[in-house]
């Protein structure tokens, strides 16, 4: 990449600018010190661009006031600071009882015009943006030379690693102005085809590539901007290797040489030798200075054992461990220092010592920064309290908490020395930041098609403070939903320690009305619920949720089959529902080990009231498995049950099982899986099982490929667990794009009932599921 400032069209101007120096050179002449300033007299070497005025205002020399060599020094200093002026200088001469200040100006030329030239491939308005170079501003070849810069920055970024831009000034020096061009020679995209390495016997290319961001051209490369080199990337990409190299052992590791190599057209293949270098192994490793634990213990809490690989990572990684064993009983002044001794070849020598200080207790917490937050809702979600032992582990667990709060910007937790021995203040400063968010927007999904949304949301609210509504810890929030097939909206409150205690509790109104449930029938909810979560322990949780609703069967159709047309009307329906959770994964987003399961039972009408009278459980678990090349084995099984109780007669169509669409059975239609009424529209069963097998693995960064199965089926009546099965297997991918995560399967159908046919099924999803 060719980054030479060409500047033809400014020797005239430069050396004006010279000859002017010789004869305004910003020396201030002898003169006699404490004279009276009678007059201050303004010349202009060029043109007045720079005011008489804003001259003076800069200026500590001032007529009536004692003339100072120094104060003038001083004047010619601040007169530059200004920015508007490019030579100067500051004489006296003797004026009547006083002395005559002559200020001589050279003032800097005024941007007239900010051209481009060469633009073709990118957008001219796009490119003006990065430009802080504006017309009416001073001339100043620093910004020019940044501007220069941010537009080389930019052609990179946008795949054009050859660029060339240089700028010139043409200057109007009668009239003061200068015309500044910036020509680009825009040179080819290109497009990377591979990444090759050298010399890496020691580590796969794999997984060299995944800590590298300069990627070869995807299938979708639009949406992930990889394909492009970026030379600055691959040299912070050249660190990140070096950096991997060294956590496995190569501490002499070196990449020796990047190239780029045409492969015809645009396309380029990057290649890095390595110099790979022996890899380390601990050899002796000793400990000394601890006395609270005998050696074993603390050589249990160590991964890098003797024959173990050594490097930073590992190093860092033990030394860590030490300190959480000791912090864990109150040792905060713990100092651990690693020294290591050459062992031979491949061979490091490895000595903890240790200087265990002495054990603290809290004396105080002190909590600063929080201008919003009250300072109950940060001291509720510490794990210490004053008294307690001085838990560094804790204290770690208790600054996660409040960075997963998402109310603060910077969270920091540090012990401060009281005047009490074995005592030590608590300090936390927090930042805050924006808690509100106002969100539009739109998705689709194979089953709600087409729907925009609009949500306003406060995850810091506070109900008692008005006018502004913040630092409770509350969340509060209202979406509305508008889509071809859809309309929702809905308004909640959720206070996550009622009464100061670990019990959320919440409500919500909702509305919403649906078409995508049934071909035959549109559905409509409207109601309010109200909830309570109870955490137990790390892991598990249980709630309970009140319901009361208005449920509609509308626009029936007049063919429909008889069991539509009774359902037709409106239900009142109030319900209770228990759910207990245990939960262990890993990630919400991108779930690579651990397990969730769910038991949830209701019961409607009865003690409850309402028109409906029916009641249900559901338990459903999924398993995941981090398989060898960062693959991941997904297993889910469901089972559920809805049956009448008292007086009913039959479950409610709104209250019935179904199976099929994008998140159970992927080769059937929405709710195409389970019973049907003689013109094979689904009217849904009594009883559900299904399960699913999915397999993942990682093609490129951010793109995931899955194969999977599904298996279920719904029976007509309750507890009836043998009905006719469906089943299907598939293809799809997993994309994580800025948008959202996007699913897209396609699901083939293997074993069908007489209505569904054995055709494929596209499902498309955007969004996260939990």
């Amino acid at each position: 990449m060719n980054s030479r400032i060409l500047h033809p069209g400014r020797r005239a101007l430069i050396a004006l600018q010279l000859a002017a120096a010789l004869l305004v050179s910003p020396v201030t002449l002898p003169a006699q010190d404490g004279q009276t300033v009678r007059v201050i007299e303004i010349q202009y070497a060029g043109p007045a661009s720079v005011s008489k005025e804003r001259i003076l205002a800069n200026m500590r020399t001032a007529v009536g006031k004692p003339y100072s060599s120094q104060v003038a020094e001083e004047d010619i200093r601040n007169l530059y600071a200004t920015g508007g002026i490019s030579n100067l200088r500051i004489f006296s001469e003797p004026s009547g009882d006083g002395v005559k200040v002559v200020v001589v100006v050279m003032t800097r030329a005024t941007v007239q015009a900010v051209a481009l030239q060469g633009v073709d491939k990118l957008k001219e308005g796009r490119i003006r943006k990065e430009l802080t170079v504006k017309v009416g501003d001073t001339l100043d070849e620093a910004a020019l030379e940044q501007d220069r810069q941010k537009i080389v920055e930019y052609y990179v970024k946008k795949g054009f690693s050859e660029v060339d831009v240089q700028y010139k000034v043409d200057a109007d020096e009668r009239a003061g102005t200068a015309r500044v061009v910036f020509a680009i020679n825009e040179g080819g995209k290109q497009v990377i085809r591979s990444v090759r390495f050298e010399g890496n016997a020691g580590i796969p290319a794999k997984e060299i590539q995944k800590v590298m961001k300069t990627k070869p051209k995807g299938i979708i490369a639009p949406f992930l901007k990889s394909g492009r080199l970026n030379r600055e990337q691959l040299d912070q990409d050249i660190v990140a290797v070096e950096e991997l190299y060294r956590d496995r052992g190569f501490a002499d590791a070196r990449v020796v040489d990047s190239r780029i190599e045409p492969v015809g057209g645009s396309r380029i293949d990057v290649i890095l030798k390595v110099q790979e270098g022996d890899q380390y192994k601990v050899g002796k490793l000793g400990i000394s200075g601890q006395q609270l634990f005998s050696e074993q213990e603390l050589r249990a809490a160590l991964k890098m054992a003797e024959g173990a690989v050594y490097g930073p990572a590992g190093l860092r990684a033990d030394v860590k461990a030490i300190n959480d064993l000791y912090g864990s009983r109150g040792y905060v002044d713990l100092q651990v220092i690693p020294e290591t001794t050459p062992g031979g070849r491949g061979v490091v020598d490895l000595v903890y010592r240790i200087d265990e200080g002495a054990q603290s207790y809290v004396q105080r917490v002190n909590i600063e920064g929080n201008s919003k937050t009250k300072d109950k809702v940060i001291r509720r979600e510490l794990a210490v309290a004053p008294g307690d032992l001085y838990n560094t582990v804790l204290v770690e667990a208790s600054r996660q908490r409040l960075i997963n709060l998402n109310y603060f910007s910077k969270v920091e937790v540090y012990p401060a020395e009281t005047m009490i021995p074995g005592r030590k203040d608590l300090n936390v400063q927090v930042e805050e930041k924006r808690t509100g968010s106002f969100n539009f927007g739109a998705g689709f999904s194979s089953i709600d098609s087409f729907i925009g949304f609009a949500e306003l949301q406060q995850t810091n609210f506070d109900v008692t403070r008005w006018p502004n509504f913040t630092g409770g810890g509350q969340r509060f929030r209202v979406r509305a939903q508008y889509g071809d097939r859809r309309q929702d909206f809905i308004i909640g409150l959720t206070e996550p320690w009622f009464l100061d205690r670990k019990l959320s509790v919440g409500g919500e109104a909702f509305y919403r009305s649906a078409t995508y449930v049934s071909d035959v029938y549109d559905q409509t909810n409207y109601g309010v619920a109200f909830n309570a979560r109870k955490p137990l322990g790390d892991f598990a949780a249980v709630r309970l949720e009140y319901r009361i609703e208005n449920i509609e069967i509308s626009d029936v159709d007049e063919d429909a089959s008889q069991v539509f047309q009774d359902a037709a009307g409106d239900d009142l329906k109030s319900s209770l529902t228990a759910t207990v959770t245990h939960d262990t994964r890993d990630n919400l987003f991108l779930t690579r080990k651990g397990h969730k399961v769910e038991f949830s039972a209701y019961t409607a009408g009865g003690v409850l009231g309402g028109d409906v009278e029916t009641y249900g459980f559901n338990l459903e678990g999924s398993k995941f498995f981090h398989l060898p090349w960062d693959t991941i084995l997904q297993l889910v099984a469901e089972f559920g049950v809805v049956d009448t109780t008292g007086d009913g007669d039959s479950v409610p169509l709104y209250d019935r099982l179904y199976l099929g669409g994008a998140n159970t059975l992927r080769g059937f239609d929405y709710r195409d899986v389970g019973p049907k009424d003689e013109d094979g529209e689904p009217i849904g069963g009594q009883t559900l099982a299904r399960f699913t097998a999915e397999y993942t693995f990682p093609i490129i960064t951010k793109v995931r490929g899955a194969v999977f199965y599904d298996v279920g089926f719904v029976s007509a009546d309750s507890y009836d667990w043998g009905g006719d099965v469906s089943s299907n297997v598939g293809l799809g991918v997993r994309l994580d794009l800025p948008i959202g995560p996007v699913r897209l399967d396609f699901g083939l159908p293997i074993q069908t009932d007489e209505f569904n046919d054995d055709g494929g099924k596209f499902n498309f999803n955007v969004g996260y599921q939990f």
